[in-house]
């Protein structure tokens, strides 16, 4: 009987062996996670769950009963120390386990400040795990300040949230402007307005010099421009990077993450990948995605794929973030664009349509949820209306779907 193995008990891991099992995988399943807890949602730790409007139970992606109803062997709280892929087998510390077909959704790690600097002084946060979010949650206070270090969305959801509960936050973005990788200058203007709107002091293109503590406690930081702050914590946002130790110390082939082919697989045929740790071709090129969906897709397809379905992974690429009473929802790829179209919604409603030539290549919708569903099922057809078609405030959005 096959039995397969997974390393990463994270979203993908759980949507890869939900799907095995409702595919008629009849073999047996083992689901490996680091942490002490089953797998989870970790979008809402950051908000809903730290600002204590979502329970610990509603986090859990399935109830444990799941695993056991579904004939799963759930190994939690214990990391994997070895991969032999000569033996088929995974290390678990003195336990081993043997495998026919591993699959590796071991998602991905927040990077951290450099001790050299005070990166390991305490009251120093990153935001990826429950036990961070655990961590951090009594230093989140009324009246207590706060420095985020780095201005993507990590940083910016973690102000968003500590000034709800009463923080006075700084952030810190060492590029020219919040936002500056992943968005256009229209939409790092709008969150720009709408935190500095809700107190939130904004300083773009200053670095962090180092933090300083007393008593192994983080008290303090200064800035590459000479400034200095007084704070009670930091939460550090500085994007994160694939979790590849494991397959790296099995010889599994890396390129920006685990390198897969199109249906999954690695360099070892026996082993495939998926979710935030996996890199596969795109569009001639190769692309790694860190969102839930395309965990989910992905794991989905791998699952397939582990039966036999031969089915390429070509993601439908969306996201997005929740900041104050402003949803934004992101469809496509933005890689290349060279012109921005502006669509004003009602409102504080507005879309941000972002074009190489006349391709529509992806859409930045804040609180326009009708012109997000439209940009992203034109771009999932391949469709590109006119920029000047898009710009017009008297167009039927609508209709362009019918075009």
């Amino acid at each position: 009987m096959t039995h397969i193995v997974v390393i990463g008990a994270g979203q993908a891991g759980s949507s890869l062996v939900a799907k095995l099992r409702k595919d008629g995988f009849d073999g047996d399943i083992t689901l490996i996670g680091a942490e002490p807890v089953v797998p989870y949602q970790r979008p809402p730790l950051s908000k809903a769950y730290l600002l204590g409007d979502m329970a610990l139970e509603r986090l859990f992606l399935r109830p444990e009963s799941f695993y056991d109803d579904q004939k799963v062997t759930l190994k939690l709280g214990q990391p994997v120390t070895a991969i032999d892929r000569h033996g088929k087998t995974v290390h678990l510390g003195n336990e081993v386990i043997p495998y026919d077909l591993l699959v590796l959704t071991t998602g991905s790690d927040p990077r951290r400040l450099p001790a050299s600097i005070g990166g390991d002084l305490d009251g120093v946060f990153v935001v990826r795990t429950l036990a961070d979010v655990d961590a951090m949650a009594p230093m989140v206070g009324e009246g207590k300040r706060a420095l985020i270090v780095g201005g993507g969305y990590i940083g910016l959801e973690a102000a968003a949230v500590a000034t709800k509960l009463g923080v006075q936050v700084t952030l810190v973005e060492m590029a020219d402007r919040i936002l500056q990788r992943v968005a256009a200058p229209e939409t790092s203007d709008f969150f720009r307005d709408l935190h500095t709107g809700h107190g939130v002091k904004i300083l773009e293109g200053v670095g962090l010099e180092k933090l300083t503590g007393e008593n192994g406690k983080v008290t303090g930081a200064v800035l590459a421009d000479g400034t200095t702050l007084e704070v009670d914590f930091v939460v550090v946002g500085v994007g994160i990077a694939p979790s590849t130790q494991l397959a790296e110390m099995a010889g599994v082939i890396l390129d920006n993450g685990i390198k897969t082919d199109a249906f999954g697989r690695t360099s070892d045929e026996n082993i495939w990948a998926a979710g935030d740790c996996a890199s596969f071709p795109y569009k001639g090129g190769r692309i790694r995605l860190e969102s839930v969906p395309n965990a989910i897709d992905q794991a989905e397809c791998v699952a397939g794929n582990l039966m036999g379905a031969d089915v390429e992974y070509v993601p439908q690429p969306w996201f997005w973030s929740d900041q104050y009473d402003v949803k934004l929802q992101i469809a496509g790829l933005n890689t290349g664009y060279d012109r921005i179209i502006t669509r004003k919604g009602d409102g504080n409603s507005v879309s941000f349509w972002y074009f190489k030539g006349d391709q529509l290549l992806a859409v930045d919708a804040m609180n326009d949820a009708r012109n997000y569903m439209i940009g992203k099922r034109l771009i999932d057809a391949g469709k590109s209306p006119s920029p000047d078609v898009i710009a017009d405030p008297a167009t039927d959005m609508k209709a362009l779907l019918k075009a």
